[in-house]
């Protein structure tokens, strides 16, 4: 398939005997109960042992051992589909289905997926990782199989880690509720967090089952009473306990989702591999659509994501796998810490300064400003495009929102930028981390699509500053806009070493200036350092360049195209696609023809480190100043 095998090696057999003999969800029934718990307990250390040596999402895979587990015992992958939302919860369905072997090389170019992948099995059907979307999926897949009138087969559906925060989930489930004989399973693996504590009123409803005391105080007082009498007790408990639904509607209001008219099965103990397995059985004999509301525990297993109250190692990097601790410590400052701090000072400065967030408010630096100013920060759930247009809600008042989210997740909400931001003129500020390329995550995570697509959107300024000081500037220059949305994108790496300028004329820097140049290098953001290491490559071959930052690269100034048009050449470097990037639409607007892109292709890239995945697509001093030197010397 798709990843780099590494072998079964002897360590697999020696410390973990039980997994050693899985090859195939097949070889689990070949497994008494014991062994099954057994083998529980060696998937957890296999996780907490490999994933700590590559980095991935530890802490939703040792909550969901015992899950997925009963779902391979009771279900038949892949014959049975199963869709993991978000898909990085995969990991114990990987080890299931044969791919045990290649976690050594888990993330890594040429390696095993941190997601579902269908390069590597015939059990992976979606290559999910975007929250909210499976429920879409699986409708879909389960009416394809029923109008191929393919029989016995059932979808099954993961959804959990604050994804039903989302509106697409709830979507779905609208139409799920309209098909009573579609054989669809919804697990909701509820660890009552996303990234961190879900945010929402369906988290309020779901969390308020779970600890309500006195659900499960009735149900004790009729078992002992129940189970007490000769002959009949147990049937009679057995029958009662059937109506747990009625009594849950009475003790802790769940009319959530029978309301919709799915059936309702739960709550489970999701680490009761026993318990799992009944109701599962149960939900696949119904034969319509049932959600089973699971409850499990992020992190379990593993004390010190127990302890850890932030995330419970929701994703980690490298990491000693006794004590949790990073074992490379990079002091160096990052994007994220520099914005933190830079909006925390704006909101003391300015205060119709709100800040906007979707389940991710620890991730993109918003944690500080929350705990100042609790009452501007509003963190909405997996759901983007509602906090877009709640931004312009926000806005409209006077208000000066900063929605700050991952660029890929930007995607999600584009249709509200357009059309609630754009074309209102809400003065709505967007900051993207992880923009560029990210690699290791896989296409989906990689930040590359939000300059073309923000490139259309009529009067929107975005920025990608190069360094600390462009970073903080340009969120003092956005926060003041309040005609036209601002974007400011940054890159997962960790801050770029001061890039001064050589002098700034028309709202132009000048990095370097050259003597008789003939290149004009237009770049931004992370690329700025790659800009003049390129420049100096060329010098070397006999070609001297200017090196330049727009600072606000959309929309393209009358100044940087009067200036293109001064050079021979002009070479433009972006870290987003090529395609309706910032070198294409300077191309547009200028009258020089002698022009050469250099960005990421109009493709979906592998996952491999972000330095191997720019040297793949020739962004590397060397490429570019031979591309470029062969421009000039035809």
């Amino acid at each position: 398939m798709g990843a780099k095998s590494v072998g079964k090696s002897d360590v697999l057999d020696a410390y973990y005997p039980l997994l050693a003999k899985i090859d195939d969800p097949k070889d689990l029934r070949q497994l008494d109960y014991k062994q099954l718990l057994d083998l529980a307990e060696e998937i957890r250390k296999f996780l907490i042992k490999n994933v700590s040596a590559t980095g991935g999402h530890l802490g939703p895979n040792l909550g969901v051992v015992e899950l997925t587990l009963a779902m391979h015992l009771v279900f038949e992958s892949p014959k049975d589909p199963f869709i993991f939302d978000t898909g990085h919860q995969s990991y114990v369905h990987k080890i299931l289905t044969g791919r045990a072997k290649d976690f050594p090389c888990l993330r890594q170019k040429d390696g095993l997926s941190g997601y579902p992948s269908r390069q590597e099995s015939a059990h992976d059907w979606v290559e999910n990782s975007h929250a909210s979307t499976s429920l879409s999926w699986a409708e879909g897949i389960a009416k394809g199989i029923r109008l191929r009138g393919e029989k016995n087969r059932t979808v099954v559906a993961v959804i959990g880690d604050g994804a039903l925060t989302g509106g697409m989930a709830w979507e779905a489930l609208d139409n799920i509720a309209v098909d009573e004989d579609l054989p669809l399973v919804i697990i909701v693996n509820d660890n009552g967090r996303s990234y961190s504590p879900t945010v929402g009123g369906l988290s309020r409803q779901l969390s308020g089952f779970r600890t309500d005391p006195r659900y499960e105080e009735t149900l004790n007082v009729l078992r002992k009473t129940l189970k007490g009498a000769p002959l009949i007790g147990q049937p009679l408990f057995e029958l009662l306990h059937g109506l747990k639904a009625g009594i849950k509607d009475v003790l802790a209001p769940q009319s959530l989702f029978s309301d919709l008219g799915i059936k309702y099965l739960g709550p489970i103990n999701g680490h009761n591999l026993e318990a799992l397995a009944v109701a599962l059985q149960q939900a696949k004999n119904y034969g319509g659509p049932i959600i089973v509301h699971v409850i499990t525990q992020k992190g379990k297993g593993f004390k010190a994501a127990e302890q850890y109250s932030e995330d419970l190692f929701h994703s980690v990097g490298k990491i000693d796998d006794v004590t949790g601790k990073k074992l490379v410590v990079d002091d160096r400052k990052s994007w994220t810490d520099i914005f933190s701090d830079e909006i925390v000072k704006i909101g003391r400065d300015k205060e119709n300064v709100a800040c906007i967030t979707a389940a991710m408010l620890h991730p993109v630096g918003l944690a500080k400003f929350a705990e100042e100013f609790p009452e501007r920060t509003f963190d909405v759930g997996i759901a983007e495009q509602h906090a877009v247009t709640f931004a312009a809600g926000l806005a409209a008042t006077g208000i000066h929102p900063v929605v700050a989210f991952y660029s890929t997740f930007l995607n999600r909400a584009f249709d509200q930028i357009l059309l609630d931001v754009g074309m209102h003129k809400a003065g709505v500020t967007f900051v993207l981390d992880r923009s560029g390329v990210t690699g290791t995550d896989g296409a989906s995570h990689n930040g590359m699509w939000d300059v073309p697509l923000l490139s259309i959107v009529p009067g929107l300024r975005l920025a990608a500053p190069r360094d600390e000081q462009r970073l903080r500037a340009a969120l003092r220059t956005a926060v003041d806009v309040d005609d036209v949305p601002t974007v400011i994108r940054y890159s997962k790496e960790k801050l770029s070493q001061p890039v001064p300028s050589v002098k700034t004329e028309g709202g132009i820097d000048f990095l370097k200036v050259s003597h008789n140049p003939r290149v004009l290098i237009v770049s931004y953001g992370q690329f700025a350092a790659l800009a003049l290491e390129t420049a100096k490559k060329l010098e070397s071959l006999g070609f001297a360049a200017d090196v330049v930052d727009p600072v606000w690269a959309l929309p393209i100034s009358s100044e940087l195209v009067e200036l293109s048009e001064k050079y021979e050449l002009v070479a433009t470097l972006e870290d987003n696609l090529v395609a309706g990037g910032m070198g294409e639409q300077l191309e547009i607007s200028s009258r020089n023809p002698n022009m050469c892109h250099f960005g990421v292709p109009r493709k979906y890239l592998p996952h491999a480190s972000r330095g191997e995945l720019l040297e793949q697509m020739g962004l590397t001093p060397e490429a570019i100043s031979q591309v470029v030197f062969s421009r000039l010397s035809a």
